[in-house]
């Protein structure tokens, strides 16, 4: 079936696809055969197809078989194709192609309709047949059909024509060969038949007709056309199928155009350069087409093609690229071609430089080429990160977008920088490019760069932490540190505007934000403070120290940070530190009340107080303490509580206040007690609240707070009384109504009448009934329970309701617990909540259902307790016991307590509350149930407390551990148990081993549960559980399950030696079993009758009985030795123990202590006493006496030890005199008993009173007692009192004189009494003054000394043979001061002087009647040399210029008083100037000179002129006023930084160092950098300095002014003036000068410089040159507005006008007379060219026709030329290198400046940038320019010149030659130095990389391991991988440290912290394993 079809009209090469081809062609005529359509069959084809064809204009007819194919009229769309049943026989068109007619050989006729493909009619005919008849007779539109006959072996088609001519076309067989045919398609004219064409076909081909003719196989079917062609259309396809060899021929034979095939052919290789390109096709393809392309390119003549060609075509490589655009460049005809070919090879170089040969390929350079707008290919690279690619792109063809850069464009490039981008590189590129190059382009840009700036510096801190804040200055000060180095001319100077944009708002914030970053870093260096920037610019100098002290986490560190850094701080804000300590403690106060803290947090406490120990203002610290004070919880921490008692106890006026603060505490503290932390709160709710809590001390606490706030205290008694009665407890009441006075009681009585009539008339009727319908009523409400009233009296029905809603609260309780909710259920949609089970709602229920509280409490605990839950049960009880105190509450006290003993007996598992003392909260319950109880449950109570009692005492001698019981507190003060502490002496305390809790514990409830077991029967009135009062039970032995645990009980208590408890536990549990016994058997006779099993209960007792004597006994003895070798013998406890021992017994052991004693007589006296009253209670005699007799013996071993005599020596009776140490009551009789003079006994005694507590030593021993001191005042009172029994005073007088000189002189107080003794024995011969003296010692007395003892002290005690007293540290010695030398005085006192001892000083002085001159003169030096002269060094050491503060304020004050005290006015005078010379320079010393100056004029003032003084006093005023104003400008020098040498030296001159300030340096970096810190205040030390000196500041700035900006030169010079004032930037003086004159003044000068002929502020002829010096200034000053005010024009014609200036100004320099006028109107370019001519030998001349030309746009290519070789002739490089970057944009000028860029690159290391920038790059003799790189030692750059080489391999070359001779290490230093600027960065960058590599390569390591250089060889060799060479480098110098931490970073850096964090050894054992391979260690290779 024929049914595939493709259509071939459009396919040029299905000739050659299909086996039918075509032959030789010839003839005169020119035809082409076209292919239409190609038909195959799906099924192999065994018998040759019938063919049939037609062809209209409508379109063409092809039919094989049945298979019919209908095409367009042109043969390229294939519009139907139907497959028949039958052969088709005919088929045709009709109706304009609407319907197709169809007939099969089967008979059927179709009727198909065109356009919709569906067949209408089929019809079955007869044979058809069809003849064709022509319609030329008819009409004249040519014939439209066409005739088909068949004759034999030929085939005729004849078609007719409008020409009347015929041809005819057949095929014609001819036989070649035996076994070949071959056919021909022959054209003939008729009738001539002469041969117009002839062409070749294969065997298979025919005329279409009906059937084949051919007997060959047929598997293809293809139809052709045959047309008449055009010679050129034939051309044409020949060139389309690439047949370029025949298209050349046809060409050459029908002579054509052949360039054309050599164009088509340029073209087709193009194409196939492109794909190559594209494709991986070797290096021999490219290069055979680029030979092609070049060979073809030789044949086209026409040279604009081939530039074309050459730029244009996807050369493969770099090389061959240039190669073709220097090919071009030969063959280029005209200029503007040149222009395009320069503009390619500067792309080339473009493209090399930025993406480097290993990037070029043909398509990326077409593209590049092609690419007109080179700045989004610069977004692309920042986008990318790419950032030396993007600059390389900028620095090459900044000068292509420069014209079209706007606003939009600007915000597009900032938004396109990667935040990947090195921040150095990019703040490098942007200040010395982008930004110089948007002032000049973009001014109004500069506020989006600001933003973005202040942006991207903010964003730094979260992005780039590590750097931050360094980076963030970094990035911001960008804006402000650029230069605009880069521009050219005299009129572009800083556009006439502000450096900086610096009115908006956007440059503001920048400019705030980089002194923030500024002050952030000094912050973070130098004072260690890190703040987020965010928080710091909220802060100022005051609250940064705060945050400062708030990041010291010690309060221990706060002294030595304070000191580092703070003080440091300080010092450089000018702040005091008292003050600001002071202020940070009110603070942090604040800060702490306004957050919420838990009541344990002071940690603010510590650090508060630690910052109060470093304030020296005591009054500031004791406000400091006061705001602790107020601010500290309450209660106070330990810390505050000392901080305040130390504070208390010193001697300061506002000790008061402290104390009033402290009594507010005690209340808070009181409240608080209570729970109350608002004191605000009304005062009789405060009253109201603490009564109803009912403690022991809430009627005091009560009447505290009433008497507090000043309210009647009847008030608190009423309320008090009132709470007492609603609790029932009206003896109470009664009892503190009878305490109350009789004035109170009435007012009380009388109050509390009127309220008990109250409460009864009020009282409610409580009838049964009403109260029945009340409680069904609010169970139906509240509870949803409806219950008849029978129901309600149901007690089942009642404790089952209730016993539900309890399960219901605990189940909620439990859920609450676990789920952390407060209930279950959610509320009701009513609102109500009824359905929620809470306590209270339980116990109201309870109360409804007729259950009393204590009833459901008792459930409640005991369930509680049922499932463990200990707490809960014992808060119920608590509860209950608080609250409801009475009977019920009693018992459910008693069972709870009961049930728990038991529990913890049976040791049932348990939640233990924590913190929690349980034994003691245990028996705690057990007495409080003992006193509410009932009587019937009153025994057992008393039993549960014996015995809990007893476990509570038990657990208190276990060890201390967290075993379900909480530890163990001891009672102090008012916790302590007043009844035992009342009743018991605590003077024994056994020791014994401690007990274990899980051993101890449970044994002793175990016996509890044994003595009270739990009865589960009904109990009846006097009905007891407890064991001792139970009944007995019949056939139960009640005793015998005490026996075990009792036991067990004992045995451990004895094994740890637990005496006392195992007495008690033995009396006890035998008495309760004995009580058990006896009170069930009154009889015992009748009881064994009535009872069974007595006997059983009465061998138990009798069995029991004697273990338990047996163990009380030994117990006894062991006790009664632990009493007796006590310290403190408890005589009452030991006569207990004694009494129950036998009597033998008892009184050998006493003996026996007595014996073992020796001489320790308190022993022995209460061993004696016990002794005596035992004897006195058994009635022996004879042991009593000697007992008392040991009695009276020990009480005189006492008596003797306590003044030091033993008993043996007590019969010498001197000795015991002399021991009785003034008891002068015995002096008589001892006197008379041992014969002894009387009044030298008394005088004895006198003195041994006098000395008593100067000679006193004790005797430590236990037998001895010690002797305390006397009060001096009581030894005084004795003495005197003796004195009146002397006969005579004398030799008493004399020896105390004697006596008085021996004294330590320290000892004030005995010097003191001895004094006043020998005063009151009234004897008048004493040497001594005694008034005199006792004065002396008063004043002595009241001084503590501040100095060490002198040397002279210590000579004087080491004279006098006596120790130095350690009073001497705080006492000034009595003896030295009274009995010495005026010199000995002044040694003492001097070294005391001081602001507070003077006034006593003072007194002293003037009482021992020294020099008071002398004493002002000393003080005044010594407080300055301790107080003033320290913080003099300190100052200088930390920064500090004053030392003058607010606590030296007072000091200065003080010497001041002492010097004008001072009456002889020469010392005064000269003293002064002494201490003034001590300050060093600055505003101290100044001030101390103007003192000086005061005391002089007050002393010339005081003197005549005929006086001696008065000359000596005007000389020294002089001097004095001289060295002041020396000292005050130096110190403005310093106060200003400007104390240079140069400075210093003109001290004497001020006129003359003010004008050199105003030549500071500091004026042009402001101006340039105005974000720089520490610029000194110029005009502030100008002006201070004139009013020091007396000098008119306004002259001298007027002086300036006519210096600098109109000054008076020569008119030769004025271009070199002008060029040195740009230089030396005159301008920023000028501009800095002016900024201090009000704005309205400086314009209109300005203004009036700009527009006079002659100066307004000197006599100067006013030039252009000065009127555009003014003009530029004007512009820079004032803004917009008042510059166009001023001149009435536009601020753009105001610019025009200021150009003009400038270019006439160097007109004048010329001597060329130009107006304003002419300048303006003349032609430009003929101004420029006569310029030129004339002047063309000056290098100014040079210069202006340079800026005019570029000006006005004048680009001859001679006039340039000219221009640039007298630029190299006159040796301006610098101005030709900027002329040079300048003309990169005029694509005229490249050729001519190709010379001079050469010479201009290798002039200075600086000139990088023309070489990179300059387009004819391919151009220059690189090498050659580095080779002077090299000659001049400027290797890097010599290196940076290589790699610009096209040649690969010829750069490789140069570079690895290089490379063996250059010095790496200077290459990278040049690198650092020379190659920072932002604009060749990028190559910088590669450079770096070529000599890192070349190191590595020659592995010189070791020469670069100590320089800065090895951190940047480290990361090259991370980055490329071979970090392995550099461990192994260690690993052979054995540095293991540094390869493991190489090893650590770089595994850290790839990724793979595997070895990061282990040790040294392990990555070493892991190096050195040979199993594991080094890949392990580096993954990354």
């Amino acid at each position: 079936m024929w049914n595939d079809i493709e259509l071939l009209a459009n396919d040029d090469t299905g000739s050659e696809r299909l086996s039918v081809g075509l032959g030789q062609e010839c003839g005169t005529a020119l035809y082409q055969v076209d292919t239409l359509v190609q038909i195959t069959s799906s099924e192999k084809v065994s018998v040759n197809p019938q063919l049939y064809a037609c062809s209209s204009r409508d379109g063409s007819i092809i039919v094989v078989d049945r298979s019919v194919a209908l095409l367009d009229s042109t043969g390229q769309s294939l519009q139907m194709h139907i497959q028949f049943d039958a052969n088709v026989d005919v088929v045709g068109m009709c109706q304009e192609k609407h319907f197709l007619v169809v007939g099969e050989r089967s008979g059927n006729l179709h009727l198909i309709h065109i356009p919709s493909k569906q067949t209408l009619l089929t019809k079955l005919q007869g044979q058809i047949k069809t003849a064709f008849i022509s319609t030329e007779e008819y009409h004249s539109l040519g014939c439209q059909n066409f005739v088909i006959s068949n004759s034999m072996n030929n085939i005729h088609l004849i078609i007719g024509v409008n020409s009347k001519i015929f041809i005819m076309i057949f095929l014609k067989y001819e036989i070649i060969s035996k076994y070949f045919y071959m056919k021909s398609l022959m054209v003939f004219a008729l009738p001539a038949m002469q041969l117009l064409y002839s062409l070749e076909v294969s065997i298979v081909s025919s005329l279409v007709q009906s059937g084949s003719c051919t007997v060959c196989p047929v598997s293809i079917v293809v139809m052709r056309s045959l047309t008449e062609a055009l010679p050129e259309n034939r051309l044409s396809r020949l060139l389309h199928k690439h047949k370029f060899t025949e298209a050349e021929n046809f060409a050459i034979q029908f002579e054509l155009d052949v360039e054309l095939v050599y164009k088509v052919k340029a073209n087709t290789i193009l194409e196939r350069l492109a794909s190559a390109s594209v494709g991986s096709y070797g290096h021999t393809v490219w290069l055979d087409l680029v030979n092609e392309a070049k060979e073809n390119l030789q044949k086209i003549q026409d040279s604009q093609f081939v530039v074309d060609y050459c730029i244009n075509a996807p050369w493969p490589l770099y090389e061959t690229t240039q190669e073709m655009l220097n090919y071009a460049k030969v063959r280029v005809s005209s200029s503007l071609v040149c222009i395009q070919v320069l503009r390619a090879q500067a792309r080339l170089t473009t493209f090399y430089g930025a993406f480097g040969l290993e990037k070029f390929s043909g398509i990326a350079w077409t593209e590049f080429l092609n690419n007109e707008d080179i700045f989004k290919n610069i977004l692309f690279q920042l986008e990318e990160g790419n950032l030396p690619c993007a600059q390389y792109l900028w620095l090459r063809h900044q000068a292509d977008f420069e014209s079209s850069f706007d606003e939009k464009m600007l915000e597009n490039l900032l938004n396109a920088i990667h935040v990947t981008v090195p921040l150095k590189e990019l703040c490098l590129w942007l200040k010395n490019v982008v930004i110089p190059f948007l002032r000049r382009v973009v001014p109004k840009g500069q506020k989006i760069l600001a933003k973005w700036l202040e942006q991207g510096a903010r964003n730094l801190e979260l992005t780039d932490k590590a750097n931050w804040p360094e980076n963030g200055l970094q990035m911001a000060e960008t804006f402000f540190t650029s230069k605009n180095h880069g521009e050219l001319g005299m009129t572009t100077f800083y556009q006439w505007n502000p450096l900086i944009c610096g009115d908006c708002e956007e440059a503001h914030r920048l400019k705030k934000l980089v002194n923030d970053l500024q002050e952030l870093i000094n912050l973070y260096r130098k004072y260690n403070c890190r703040l987020a920037l965010c928080d710091f610019e909220r802060e100022n100098a005051t609250t940064i120290v705060f945050r400062m002290f708030d990041k010291i986490l010690a309060p221990e560190l706060v002294p030595s940070i304070l000191e580092k850094f703070i003080k440091p701080y300080l010092c450089e804000h000018n702040l005091q530190k008292d003050e600001l300590l002071l202020q940070y403690i009110k603070d942090l106060l604040e800060r702490c009340r306004t957050r919420s803290t838990s009541v344990f947090e002071t940690a603010w406490e510590a650090k508060a107080i630690a910052v109060i120990g470093c304030i020296s203002d005591t009054d500031l610290k004791f406000d400091a303490v006061l705001q602790i004070m107020h601010g500290a919880m309450v209660p106070w921490s330990a810390a505050v509580e000392l901080l305040v008692k130390q504070h208390l106890e010193m001697n300061h006026f506002k000790v008061k206040l402290l104390q009033e603060s402290y009594q507010l505490m005690e209340m808070k503290k009181l409240l608080r007690a209570y729970g109350i932390r608002d004191t605000n709160l009304l005062k009789d709710k405060l009253v109201k609240y603490i009564l109803k809590q009912d403690t022991p001390t809430s009627l005091e606490d009560a009447l505290k707070i009433v008497a507090a706030y000043m309210l009647p205290a009847v008030e608190v008694y009423i309320l008090r009384m009132i709470d007492l009665i609603d609790k029932e407890r009206g003896e109470e009441s009664l009892t503190l109504l009878k305490s109350l006075t009789l004035a109170e009681a009435e007012k009380v009585a009388e109050r509390l009448t009127v309220w008990g009539t109250l409460v009864l008339q009020n009282k409610a009727d409580n009838s049964e009934e009403k109260c029945h319908r009340t409680f069904l009523l609010l169970l139906q409400e509240d509870f949803d329970i409806f219950l008849s009233v029978k129901d309600f009296r149901n007690p089942s029905l009642m404790s089952r309701l209730l016993e539900e809603h309890i399960k219901a609260y605990e189940t909620v309780r439990s859920l609450s617990k676990s789920k952390k909710v407060q209930t279950m259920n959610c509320d009701s949609e009513d609102g109500k909540t009824k359905n929620r089970s809470t306590g209270s709602r339980l116990y109201r229920l309870a109360l409804l259902l007729q259950r009393t509280e204590q009833e459901l409490g008792e459930k409640l605990a005991l369930r509680a307790l049922d499932a463990g839950k200990v707490e809960d049960s014992m808060k119920i009880c608590r509860e209950f016991y608080e609250n409801h105190c009475n009977e019920e509450t009693g018992k459910l006290l008693f069972s709870a307590c009961q049930r728990l003993c038991h529990m913890l007996g049976a040791d049932v598992p348990m939640i233990t509350p924590k913190d929690t003392n349980l034994p003691a909260a245990i028996y705690e319950m057990a007495c409080q149930a003992a006193t509410i109880c009932s009587p019937d449950l009153l025994l057992d109570s008393l039993e549960l407390c014996k015995y809990t009692l007893a476990a509570k005492d038990i657990y208190r001698q276990c060890q201390i551990e967290n075993c379900g019981f909480t530890a163990k507190t001891t009672a102090f003060g008012g916790d302590k148990d007043p009844y035992e502490e009342w009743t018991y002496d605590d003077f024994f305390n056994e020791d014994g081993i401690v007990l274990d809790p899980q051993i101890a514990l449970p044994v002793a409830y175990e016996t509890i549960a044994s003595l009270l077991p739990i009865s589960e029967k009904k109990l009846y009135p006097l009905d007891s559980t407890s064991l001792a009062n139970c009944a007995f039970t019949k056939g139960q032995n009640l005793l015998l399950p005490a026996r075990t645990p009792i036991c067990a009980e004992l045995q451990n208590l004895m094994e740890c030696s637990q005496c006392e408890l195992a007495l008690r536990l033995i009396v006890c549990s035998f008495g309760s079993c004995l009580q058990h016994g006896i009170s069930n058997n009154m009889d015992l006779s009748l009881s064994e009758k009535v009872r069974q099993g007595l006997s059983d209960t009465k061998s138990f007792l009798i069995a029991m009985k004697q273990k338990s004597t047996s163990a009380i006994m030994t117990t006894i003895r062991t006790l009664l030795h632990k009493v007796f070798n006590c310290r403190l013998i408890d005589q009452n406890l030991a006569l207990g123990y004694c009494t129950i021992l036998p009597k033998e017994d008892m009184f050998n052991k006493l003996w026996d202590v007595i014996n073992n004693t020796w001489q320790n007589y308190k022993k022995v006296l209460a061993v004696a006493l016990v002794g005596a009253q035992l004897a006195a209670h058994c009635g022996e005699e004879e042991e009593k006496r000697k007992f008392q007799e040991l009695v009276t013996d020990a009480e005189w071993g006492i008596q003797l030890g306590k003044f030091g005599v033993s008993k043996f020596e007590y019969s010498d009776g001197n000795k015991y005199l002399g021991h009785t140490k003034g008891h002068e009551e015995n002096v008589l009789f001892s006197s008379s008993t041992f014969m002894l003079d009387s009044d030298a006994a008394l005088q004895l005694c006198i003195e041994t009173l006098l000395l008593q507590n100067a000679n006193t030593n004790h005797i430590e021993d236990d037998s001895v007692e010690h002797s305390e001191k006397q009060p001096h005042s009581t030894l005084l009172a004795r003495a005197l009192a003796i004195i009146p029994l002397l006969k005579s005073t004398k030799d008493l007088v004399m020896s105390l004189s004697g006596i008085l000189y021996k004294l330590d002189p320290y000892d004030y107080e005995t010097i003191e009494i001895v004094l006043k003794v020998m005063q009151n024995a009234d004897e008048k011969n004493t040497s001594i003054q005694l008034n005199q003296a006792l004065s002396l010692l008063k004043h002595l007395e009241s001084y503590k000394r501040i100095s060490p003892p002198v040397d002279l002290e210590h000579q004087y005690v080491l004279e006098h043979v006596i120790p130095l007293s350690p009073a001497a540290q705080t006492r000034l010695p009595f003896h030295l001061i009274f009995f010495r030398t005026t010199q000995c005085f002044w040694n003492i006192i001097s070294a005391e002087l001081s602001e507070e001892s003077f006034p006593t000083l003072l007194l002293i002085s003037k009482l021992m009647k020294v020099s008071l001159d002398t004493l002002h003169m000393s003080a005044a030096r010594h407080v300055f040399e301790k107080k003033l002269k320290p913080k003099i060094f300190e100052m200088r050491n930390t920064g500090y210029t004053s030392v003058i503060n607010k606590e030296t304020t007072k000091t200065v004050q003080t010497i001041q008083s002492y010097l004008l005290s001072i009456i002889n006015p020469e010392w005064a005078v000269a003293i002064a100037h002494k201490i003034a010379q001590e300050f060093p320079t600055g505003p101290d010393q100044i001030q101390a000179l103007k003192f000086c100056l005061y005391l002089a004029e007050k002393w010339l003032k005081n003197t005549t002129a005929k006086d001696d003084a008065h000359e000596k006093a005007e000389v020294l005023q002089k001097k004095l006023y001289m060295q002041y104003k020396r000292s005050a400008t130096e110190n403005v020098l310093i106060t200003h930084k400007l104390n240079t040498a140069e400075h210093l030296k003109s001290i004497g001159k001020p006129a003359n160092l003010i004008v050199l300030l105003y030549e500071h340096c500091s004026i042009d970096q402001r101006i340039q950098n105005p974000t720089g810190r520490d610029y000194p205040d110029i005009h502030a030390a100008a002006k201070e300095i004139a009013e020091i000196n007396n000098l008119d500041m306004n002259k001298i700035w007027d002086k300036l002014l006519d210096k600098w900006l109109c000054p008076s030169i020569l008119p030769s010079e004025v271009m070199a003036m002008l060029y040195l004032y740009l230089k030396q930037m005159h301008f920023c003086r000028v501009i800095y000068l002016l900024q201090s004159r009000p704005m309205d003044y400086s314009s209109r000068m300005l203004f009036a410089i700009t527009t006079s002929a002659t100066s307004p502020i000197g006599v100067n002829q006013l030039t252009f040159a000065h009127r555009s010096r003014a003009l530029k200034c004007l512009l820079y000053l004032a803004d917009t507005n008042t510059v166009e005010s001023l001149f009435k024009k536009p601020i753009e014609k105001i610019k025009y006008f200021l150009k003009c200036c400038i270019y006439l100004a160097e007109f004048e320099t010329l001597n060329i007379p130009y107006t304003y006028e002419s300048f303006h109107k003349s032609p430009k370019e003929g101004m420029i060219k006569g310029l030129w001519k004339n002047h063309s030998h000056e290098p100014t001349a040079v210069r202006l026709v340079s800026e005019l030309s570029l000006e006005y746009k004048v680009y001859d290519s001679q006039l340039w030329n000219g221009l640039l070789q007298k630029l190299l002739g006159f040796n301006m490089m610098q101005y030709l290198r900027k002329v040079l970057i300048a003309i990169t944009g005029i694509h005229s000028l490249w050729e001519v400046s190709k010379y001079s860029a050469s010479v201009s690159c290798s002039s200075s290391p600086n000139r990088r940038r023309v070489s990179c920038a300059c387009p004819v790059l391919a151009d220059l003799d690189v090498i050659g320019i580095a080779k002077q790189y090299a000659q001049l030692d400027l290797p890097a750059f010599a290196l940076g010149c290589l790699l610009l080489i096209p040649q690969s391999e010829k750069r490789e070359q140069q570079i690895q030659g290089f490379l063996s001779t250059c010095n790496t290490e200077t290459v990278l230093q040049q690198i650092d130095e020379h190659m920072n600027t932002g604009e060749v960065v990028g190559f910088a960058s590669q450079i770096r990389a070529l000599i890192l590599d070349s190191i590595i390569n020659e592995k010189l390591y070791e020469k670069f391991l100590k320089t800065k250089y090895f951190s940047l060889l480290k990361q090259q060799l991370m980055n490329t991988h071979r970090i392995k060479e550099l461990v192994d480098y260690f690993a052979s110098k054995n540095c293991i440290d540094d390869a493991t931490a190489l090893i650590q970073e770089y595994q850290k850096k790839c990724g793979n912290p595997t070895l990061v964090d282990a040790s040294t050894s392990d990555i070493l054992k892991v190096k050195q394993t040979t199993i594991i391979p080094d890949e392990y260690l580096f993954p990354c290779f």
